[in-house]
């Protein structure tokens, strides 16, 4: 755990690096916007929400759970199971946990209000997966650090599940359309880019399904999997009606005051 920045950084510059890579050689859709007043909000609004979640919320996930261990709180410090199982357990619940969050966010209007910012983008690439608010990552980190102490989940099963949500993120919100049959493999697992782009429709109904980050199976266990789009994935809308694609809409200003207008 003394390595955790340098996992997690390793992890997400290679990830991103590959993704912006692959959307570079071949782009599953053309944006109306240059790439370079998206990104400058995106990334931007990246950077502004990490000083704000750091000065907000000074500990980190692992580091609580670290104190956890040590304090023997939560349940899986409470009962004897197998390191592994333990592990596995934790990724799985907490994975469980961000699918609800996230159906939440769509389903209670002031929790939307923060969320639109992220649905907001008039095109998906990577650094779409990156776009929040910075309240609602300070909202997110704190119900993962309610639901890592209830759990007493391990550092190790923390960090793990951290690289793997931005690991996924990057992954299923990346502008690139893999093969036919590749993507009707993976998508009987896991949230393809295609699958996320439902997601991402102008559409109600297709917004809200698809909640899942990482794995499919929340969706089809709670109903909310939604396999084909109303139109074909090199034709569909993604966005938001009342945020037209354009420079003022995509500007770092315009993100961080959406949600209070």
């Amino acid at each position: 755990m003394n390595n955790e920045l340098y996992w997690r950084l390793g992890f997400f510059i290679s990830i991103l690096a590959i993704m912006m890579l692959l959307e570079g050689l071949k782009p599953a859709r053309q944006s109306t916007i240059e790439a370079k007043h998206r990104w400058f909000a995106n990334f931007g609004l990246v950077f502004i929400s990490s000083v704000i979640a750091r000065l907000t919320v000074p500990i980190g996930l692992t580091a609580l759970a670290i104190y956890n261990t040590e304090q023997g709180f939560g349940f899986f410090n409470l009962i004897q199971l197998p390191l592994w199982l333990t592990i596995l357990l934790s990724v799985l619940i907490l994975d469980i946990l961000i699918y609800w969050q996230h159906r939440l966010f769509h389903q209670v209007p002031m929790l939307w209000r923060l969320h639109k910012v992220h649905h907001a983008d008039s095109h998906i690439d990577a650094s779409t997966g990156l776009r929040f608010h910075p309240f609602e990552i300070v909202l997110s980190i704190l119900i993962k650090l309610i639901a890592v102490t209830a759990l007493g989940a391990p550092a190790i099963a923390v960090l793990i599940f951290e690289i793997a949500l931005n690991g996924f993120a990057l992954f299923n919100h990346a502008n690139i359309r893999l093969p036919k049959k590749l993507e009707q493999v993976l998508r009987f697992v896991v949230i393809t880019q295609q699958l996320h782009r439902i997601h991402h429709s102008q559409r109600p109904d297709e917004t809200n399904s698809n909640f899942g980050f990482s794995v499919i199976w929340w969706d089809k266990l709670f109903a909310s999997y939604k396999p084909h789009a109303s139109k074909d994935d090199a034709t569909l809308k993604v966005g938001l009606n009342q945020y037209p694609a354009s420079k003022k809409n995509a500007s770092v200003l315009t993100l961080l005051l959406m949600p209070f207008k």
